[in-house]
């Protein structure tokens, strides 16, 4: 074992850019009519960087402009700040660039797995976002990308305001026989 000292907790990462561009959701209506919705046709957003521990409904999240090495670079060096010292958090992400460039600097208490191309469904984040399009960053005009980042924290703090609602999204049945 590479860590013989040190707790192995399994975390997973992933981003979602949400922006004035908005997404559709599903609302309850009058038969045979639309529901009505803002759109935007302007092009701003911003990124939640985001990642859970399934089996304690622990989560951190980074909101940031950008998707690049440099804004992992920093999301990493953030969530690491965050473990305990006795603790090494076992990261599971998707293939993309910005997870997957050569100078990408992870630190010694966290190692990365990546997870099979695609497979989205395997990432437990991917309900987050779901969960937060849904309830909160849907059907939404935003003048600015400041508001949009201040939407995205409110969303978020709202989230972890729910006492076990990111167990319950996330603490599937298949990563419970993975941890046990």
């Amino acid at each position: 074992m590479a860590h013989p000292a040190k707790r192995v907790t399994l975390w997973f990462q992933d981003e979602a850019r949400v922006g004035q561009k908005g997404r559709l959701c599903h609302r309850w209506w009058l038969k045979g009519q639309r529901p009505p919705g803002l759109c935007d046709h302007r092009f701003d957003w911003t990124y939640i960087f985001a990642a859970a521990q399934p089996a304690t409904g622990d989560a951190f999240a980074l909101v940031l402009p950008e998707v690049s090495t440099e804004a992992m670079d920093l999301f990493l060096a953030e969530f690491s700040k965050t473990l305990a010292p006795d603790e090494h958090a076992l990261m599971v992400i998707d293939g993309a660039g910005w997870h997957t460039s050569k100078s990408l600097l992870v630190p010694d208490n966290i190692t990365l797995v990546r997870l099979p191309p695609y497979a989205p469904e395997l990432n437990p984040v991917e309900r987050i976002w779901l969960f937060l399009r849904e309830r909160f960053l849907s059907l939404c005009v935003w003048p600015d990308q400041s508001t949009i980042v201040q939407a995205c924290c409110d969303a978020w703090n709202a989230l972890l305001a729910e006492t076990g609602r990111i167990k319950s999204l996330c603490f599937q049945p298949w990563i419970r026989k993975v941890i046990s």
